[in-house]
């Protein structure tokens, strides 16, 4: 019989690419786990890696043995929400890992929620850029993540996970409300001079911005580059800056300024993802559960000016 705990160290190196990485994620040493690869060769009695330089590499045979994996870590996910299930309510540790925005907006109305409905339920929450939170999730380090998916960027569903849209968030211009940058523009190219505070190239949401900007004819023009939303409020309330902000940050945060509305009405997609084994898990459905409730409760701030393409 094979051993399961190596069938997923292998899995986790397929996932991760490099004995090093495997062994932090499962806090393990380098050695340790080639130990256990070495074991699982011996069991299957066939090559399960090769060496490529100064790394190793799975073969076909190992390749195949990951695949089958897969399906058997699945079903004894489903086992485990069945078992749950049965029992007389939600309870156990559920992680979840999601970026600042939304730990900011709606984690703490979705904890009051928990603690109210399933007081047995502990949540911890991490907050982690949507690639990174995803393999976490698919190495079992997450059990639910919330990610967001930006216009024109689709995000591709992962193998392995399942995904469900949670809302669609308007995504508005936020300027001034006094100083040399507070008159609401008429179009985007408008802005050509002024000052940004952006999120990083490589985020769902800078990336995005960028191509707004570059699609009005100019590269935006950043003073602060980073993915913190409060700081970018800030710079826009003391006039340093305008800032493209999603409407669930813009009703408590973004007083002494200006919203306003975009050509198209962009909407960024916010979604929760499990691995397919835990989808039917009670911890996971309370918590989506919570995570809609939650945004529903919420009354976004809207524009009252608009720009044109």
């Amino acid at each position: 019989m094979l051993n399961v705990t190596r069938l997923r160290i292998l899995r986790e190196l397929h996932v991760r690419g490099t004995l090093a990485q495997v062994a932090q994620a499962l806090s393990y040493t380098p050695s340790a786990i080639s130990q256990q690869l070495s074991m699982l060769e011996r069991e299957t009695g066939v090559q399960l890696l090769e060496h490529v330089g100064r790394r190793v590499r799975l073969t076909d045979d190992a390749l195949a043995l990951v695949a089958h994996t897969e399906i058997v870590l699945a079903q004894l996910e489903r086992a485990e929400a069945d078992l749950a299930a049965a029992q007389p309510s939600v309870r156990g540790t559920l992680r979840l890992a999601s970026f600042q925005t939304v730990v900011l907006e709606i984690a703490p109305a979705v904890l009051t929620l928990l603690e109210q409905s399933h007081p047995a339920l502990q949540v911890e929450i991490t907050m982690r850029d949507v690639d990174t939170a995803f393999s976490g999730l698919l190495s079992s380090q997450f059990d639910v993540i919330l990610g967001e998916e930006y216009p024109g960027l689709p995000d591709p569903v992962r193998e392995g996970a399942d995904r469900t849209d949670l809302v669609t968030d308007p995504i508005y211009l936020a300027i001034p409300s006094d100083g040399p940058w507070s008159t609401a523009p008429t179009t985007i190219a408008e802005l050509a001079s002024t000052p940004w505070a952006l999120d990083p190239p490589g985020s769902a949401s800078g990336d995005w911005a960028r191509v707004v900007c570059r699609s009005a004819g100019f590269e935006p023009r950043v003073r602060f580059e980073g993915p913190d939303p409060l700081l970018h409020a800030h710079l826009v309330r003391t006039g340093h800056a305008v800032a493209f902000v999603p409407a669930l940050i813009a009703a408590d945060h973004l007083e002494g300024t200006q919203l306003v509305g975009l050509p198209g009405d962009p909407l960024r997609i916010l979604y929760t993802a499990v691995r397919d084994g835990r989808a039917g898990h009670p911890a996971v459905r309370a918590i989506r559960e919570a995570l809609a409730r939650a945004v529903a409760e919420r009354q976004p701030q809207r524009p009252r000016r608009r720009v044109r393409s």
